[in-house]
């Protein structure tokens, strides 16, 4: 059913049942949010999204609010943005002020507000640290609730995306803050280590450990690409700086997962830096009797080899010949294939069919299924 509304003088026709917010959005009408993310349930906490609607004594937070026919709404009165920035001075006086060595400087949504707005700390002061900053124990989340705003998106996150209901509200007035559990460790909570809640947090309340001073929004490349740790098909944005990934975000347009990553997929990029990584094919060379020995050695079959760097055409033409000389000697079942979940499906097919079709065996198994 239409609903018919006027935002800003501008007349639209609306649907029953959205929110002030949505069609102002749909519209392309800016309204100012910190609590509110698409992908969680409104709740109003912030009210940085208050509107003014007429006939109505109190400013209405856009965010929560559903239309009624006739509504008139103005979204930047002078009411309402005073409203804003008083909203804001209060924010800004619990928060400290560090934005020159802090680690989200760039990114954070109450930075940026502050600055839309010009709003500054308040004359009668900061209220400074009140908690100390890194103290969880969680080796991939970094916690810093000196700058949290309680707009509660980390708690939203953990129980309505991840399902972990790790993060909730406790104490009251002033001493009101964001706990683990009840009031405990992150991971004496059953904390997963996704980092969901990080990648919602609008400030540096909760951040990446791994990526903590290592740079800035402004100071590195994204990358996007497809997680290589099983088959979904995750995907996200690797940041780079100086050739190197420093870290991962979560990239709101993958088709698969949106922002939702698991603990690999956001944290266990580090591998591809290892120094022990191959970044070559191996083979072994066999010694002869008498021949110089090597400085790492292994004894197979009675013979002595050693691990060479070659290139992948050679690599593949001795597996294969290898392959055929087993098959040949003992028989296509004597030889068994096992794939991995960190290969795309088709790959997955291929290998089906090299064990089926062309070594003739159905020894082909799946390491997901182990």
């Amino acid at each position: 059913m239409a609903v018919k509304i006027t935002i800003d003088g501008i007349p639209i026709e609306a649907r029953e049942g959205q929110t002030i917010l949505q069609i102002a959005r749909e519209r392309g009408i800016h309204i100012p949010t910190l609590c509110y993310h698409k992908d969680l349930s409104p709740t109003g906490n912030c009210r940085i999204c208050v509107v003014e609607v007429a006939k109505q004594r109190f400013l209405q937070a856009a965010c929560v609010t559903p239309v009624w026919e006739g509504m008139e709404i103005s979204t930047h009165s002078e009411r309402t943005v005073r409203s804003r920035k008083l909203t804001l001075e209060l924010m800004l006086a619990n928060h400290p002020q560090d934005c020159l060595v802090c680690d989200v400087s760039g990114s954070c949504e109450l930075q940026d507000l502050a600055y839309d707005y010009q709003v500054e700390v308040p004359k009668w002061g900061s209220k400074g640290t009140r908690y100390v900053a890194d103290s969880d124990p969680n080796p991939f989340v970094r916690v810093d609730f000196n700058k949290c705003i309680l707009c509660r998106r980390c708690v939203l996150a953990c129980g309505e995306i991840q399902v972990r209901n790790v993060w909730g509200v406790a104490y009251r007035g002033f001493e009101e803050k964001i706990v683990a559990g009840a009031d405990t460790t992150m991971l004496d909570a059953r904390c997963e280590s996704c980092g969901q809640c990080a990648a919602y947090c609008p400030t540096g309340a909760l951040t990446d450990k791994m990526t903590y001073g290592k740079g800035r929004t402004h100071q590195v490349t994204k990358v996007t690409t497809t997680c290589t740790y099983c088959g979904v098909g995750c995907q996200f944005d690797l940041n780079v700086k100086d050739g190197k990934i420093i870290g991962v975000t979560s990239n709101p347009d993958a088709p698969v997962n949106g922002m939702a990553l698991c603990v690999k997929g956001r944290y266990g990029y580090d591998f591809v830096h290892h120094p022990e990584r191959l970044t070559r094919p191996k083979v072994r060379r066999y010694l002869l009797e008498g021949q110089a020995k090597p400085k790492q050695i292994s004894k197979s079959a009675n013979q002595l080899w050693e691990w060479v760097e070659t290139d992948w055409e050679t690599a593949l033409t001795i597996t294969a010949d290898k392959f055929r000389a087993t098959r040949d000697a003992s028989g296509p079942d004597s030889i068994g294939f096992l794939t991995s979940a960190k290969c795309l499906n088709e790959e997955n097919y291929l290998m089906n069919k090299l064990a089926r079709q062309v070594v003739g065996t159905n020894n082909i198994d799946h390491c997901a299924r182990l």
